[in-house]
């Protein structure tokens, strides 16, 4: 039997435009190969979330302390496959790195807000690239990074 959390993030892929689904499926398989397993996806915030789960950080999130502690998200919008990633958002080192990389990588301007990287280009989505920014947290990393730079 499925869990709400497993229901509700099949529900999600479900909804997902036909035109996106492929490479909505492998950028969300490109997370999950490299991100610390303790993350957990769920829908959070209306789209897939990677969160720290409430056993392993039960503050939870200060803007909101019932949710588990936020780290990622991935979201199909009208016109873009959308990634949230707020270690990018804090570190300056890993902003400077993914920024030089996607550069190096892709052949289209970077498309990017503070922690929002808009993927209008679906055949440009650098998974690779990908791959190693999720590997670059764990989430005892996250909880050190969280404390030190965003929680009050």
């Amino acid at each position: 039997m499925a869990s709400n959390t497993e229901q509700a993030v099949a529900e999600y892929l479900n909804g997902i435009p036909e035109n996106q689904k492929l490479h909505f499926d492998k950028l969300r398989q490109a997370i999950k190969k490299n991100l610390d397993k303790k993350f957990e996806e769920c829908v959070n915030y209306g789209m897939l979330g990677y969160v720290i789960p409430k056993a392993i950080y039960p503050e939870g999130y200060h803007c909101d302390p019932k949710l588990p502690l936020p780290f990622a998200g991935l979201a199909a919008q009208k016109s873009s496959i959308n990634l949230y990633h707020m270690g990018i958002y804090v570190d300056t080192n890993l902003l400077d790195w993914f920024q030089e990389e996607y550069a190096e990588q892709c052949k289209f301007k970077l498309d990017m807000g503070k922690s929002c990287i808009r993927f209008k280009k679906y055949d440009d989505i650098p998974y690779k690239l990908i791959e190693d920014l999720f590997a670059k947290i764990t989430v005892q990393d996250w909880i050190t990074i969280y404390e030190k730079e965003l929680k009050r």
